[in-house]
C-alpha cells in the first residue's frame, strides 16, 4: 500500500496533514488554519442554473441574533433621544440647534463618503450601518451624558480652568471611547456574521464615530450661535476646526478599537472578542487624550502630530483594501479550479481593474446594473467562503454558499443577454 504522506524512517505511517492549498494565504489577513480549510464545492450539472431570475442576488437571510438587535437597538436610541435632544435644545436654543443641525452634515457628509469608499469592495448590510450610525449619534452620546458626572465628582475644583482640562483631557477620552466601542461590542457579539476582519471594524468603527460626532458637533455648532456676542465670526471659527481641520477626529480614535477588534473577528471566540475590545479602547482614549491636549502650540501639535497620523491611518486603510482584493481573488481562484468561474472572469471580478472596466463594458450594450449585481454576488460568495475557511458558524455559511453559487449563472447570462 502506498501513501502520499512519507514516513518519519521508523515503518509507522504518520497521520494525515490536513492539505491546504499552497496559495491559500495571500495575505496578512484571513488567514487559514489547515484544520479548517476544505476545497471548494464543484460544479456538477445537476445543480439549479437559473434559480433566480434576472440579475438579483439569492434573498439574504438574517443571521440568528440580527433582529433583536436591530429592535432593541431603536429602542435604546429612541430612549436616548429622550435625553439627547432636550439637553442640545438647553445648550443652543432653537435657532441655534437648526443652524448646528444644518452646518453638522456637512463633515458629517466627508465621513460617510469615506466609509463608502472604504466599504464598497463587501457592503455592510445597511441596517447594520444604520445601527451603527444610530448608536454613536444617541446611545453613545447619551451614555457619555449619563456617565460625565461621575467624573465631574472626581474632577479638580482648584480653579475652572483645572476643572475643563481634567473634563477635556480625562473624562471625554474614557467615556467618549468607552460609550462608541461599547456598539462595536455589540457588532461583534450580536452580528458576527458581518463583523469578521478588520475592514468591517474600521467601516462601522468610523460610522460610530461618525453619529457621535454629528451630535457633538451640533452642541458645538449651535452653542456658538446661541452664547456667542459675534456669532457668525465665531461659527465660523469652530465650524474650520472641527468641520474642516478634523472631521475624521472622532473616526481616527474609534477607528483603532474597530481594527484591533476586526483583527480579532478573524479568530472567532466570544473571549478574543472582548479582550480585543478592552484592548483596542488604549489607542483610542490615547489618541483622543492626545487631540484634547493641544493647547497654544495648537497649529505646531496639529501638523506635526496629527496630520501625519491622518495620513498613516489613511495609507493604512488602503493596505487593507489591497490585502482584502488579493484574499478575494485568491477565494474565487479556488471557485474557479472547481468549474465555477473562468480565470478571466477571477480577474475581472476580484481587481478594481477589471471591475472598472467590466462595469464600462457592460455599460456600453446597456447591461450596467446586471454587471455590478455579477461582482457584487462573486464578492459576497468570495467572503462567504473565507467565513467557512474560518471555522465560525460552517453550517451557516455553507447554505450561503449554495445560494449563491445558484445564483452565479443567473447573474452571469443576465449580464451576457
Amino acid at each position: 500500500m502506498t501513501t502520499n504522506h512519507p514516513g518519519d524512517g521508523s515503518g509507522n505511517q504518520p497521520y494525515p496533514r490536513p492539505y491546504v492549498e499552497p496559495s491559500a494565504n495571500p495575505t496578512w489577513i484571513g488567514r487559514v488554519q489547515p484544520a479548517n480549510y476544505q476545497p471548494a464545492p464543484g460544479n456538477p450539472s445537476h445543480l439549479p442554473q437559473g434559480g433566480w431570475a434576472g440579475s438579483q442576488l439569492p434573498p439574504a437571510r438574517r443571521a440568528p441574533g440580527t433582529l433583536p438587535l436591530l429592535i432593541a437597538g431603536g429602542i435604546l436610541a429612541m430612549g436616548s433621544l429622550l435625553l439627547v435632544v432636550p439637553f442640545l435644545l438647553g445648550n443652543t436654543g432653537v435657532t441655534g440647534f437648526v443652524i448646528g443641525f444644518i452646518a453638522s452634515l456637512i463633515p458629517l457628509s466627508i465621513v460617510l463618503l469615506a466609509v463608502r469608499l472604504i466599504d464598497r469592495w463587501e457592503p455592510e448590510p445597511k441596517r447594520l450601518l444604520w445601527f451603527a450610525f444610530t448608536w454613536g449619534a444617541a446611545v453613545s452620546i447619551a451614555g457619555t451624558l449619563l456617565i460625565q458626572p461621575l467624573f465631574a465628582g472626581a474632577a479638580p475644583t482648584s480653579s475652572e480652568e483645572a476643572f475643563t482640562y481634567f473634563m477635556a483631557t480625562v473624562q471625554a477620552p474614557i467615556v467618549e471611547e468607552f460609550t462608541k466601542s461599547l456598539g462595536l461590542l455589540v457588532l461583534i457579539l450580536a452580528a458576527r456574521k458581518y463583523f469578521d476582519g478588520p475592514v468591517d471594524g474600521v467601516v462601522f468603527a468610523f460610522t460610530i464615530a461618525a453619529g457621535f460626532a454629528f451630535t457633538e458637533n451640533i452642541l458645538y455648532f449651535g452653542r456658538e450661535i446661541a452664547s456667542s456676542t459675534d456669532p457668525g465670526t465665531d461659527l465660523v471659527r469652530i465650524f474650520i476646526l472641527r468641520g474642516v481641520m478634523s472631521p475624521f477626529a472622532h473616526a481616527l480614535f474609534t477607528g483603532t478599537t474597530g481594527l484591533i477588534m476586526g483583527f480579532a473577528a478573524r479568530k472567532w471566540h466570544t473571549g478574543y472578542a472582548v479582550l480585543a475590545f478592552f484592548v483596542g479602547l488604549l489607542p483610542a482614549m490615547f489618541l483622543h487624550n492626545r487631540w484634547n491636549s493641544m493647547g497654544q502650540d495648537f497649529l505646531v501639535d496639529y501638523f506635526v502630530i496629527q496630520v501625519p497620523i491622518f495620513l498613516i491611518s489613511a495609507l493604512g486603510i488602503v493596505f487593507l483594501r489591497l490585502a482584502e482584493g488579493k484574499l478575494t481573488r485568491q477565494r474565487l481562484l479556488e471557485y474557479a479550479r472547481a468549474g465555477w468561474f473562468t480565470s478571466a472572469e477571477v480577474e475581472m471580478l476580484a481587481t478594481s481593474r477589471g471591475s472598472r472596466q467590466a462595469v464600462r463594458w457592460a455599460a456600453s450594450r446597456g447591461r450596467k446594473a446586471q454587471m455590478r449585481a455579477f461582482i457584487k454576488g462573486a464578492t459576497a460568495l468570495a467572503f462567504t467562503r473565507q467565513r467557512i475557511l474560518s471555522g465560525r458558524d460552517v453550517t451557516v455559511h455553507q447554505q450561503d454558499e449554495r445560494d449563491y453559487l445558484r445564483a452565479i449563472p443567473a447573474l452571469r447570462t443576465a449580464v451576457l443577454q
